[in-house]
């Protein structure tokens, strides 16, 4: 993993990405010495649940991306 920053990053961009495709290398785009964002091959996203040990143990039991129905929409007030 290399880390960059933000001025270095738009110098770079095109060997950065040659990096990421042919070495599977990650690279982490810094602001001010603090990571703003992260390439990474293609296909290999992570489970931003796994990144930290607390957040290991959040478990979902429903999808919080379906809509909900009419009536589990809360009443309006007045």
């Amino acid at each position: 993993m290399i880390s960059v920053n933000t001025h270095e990053a738009k110098t770079r961009l095109s060997e950065l990405l040659s990096r990421v495709e042919s070495n599977q290398e990650t690279v982490v785009i810094c602001r001010n010495g603090t990571p703003v964002a992260e390439l990474i091959p293609w296909g290999k996203t992570k489970n931003p649940l796994l990144t930290s040990p607390k957040l290991k143990k959040v478990k979902f039991f429903e999808d919080p991306s379906l809509p909900l129905s009419e009536n589990e929409w809360p009443e309006t007030r007045e």
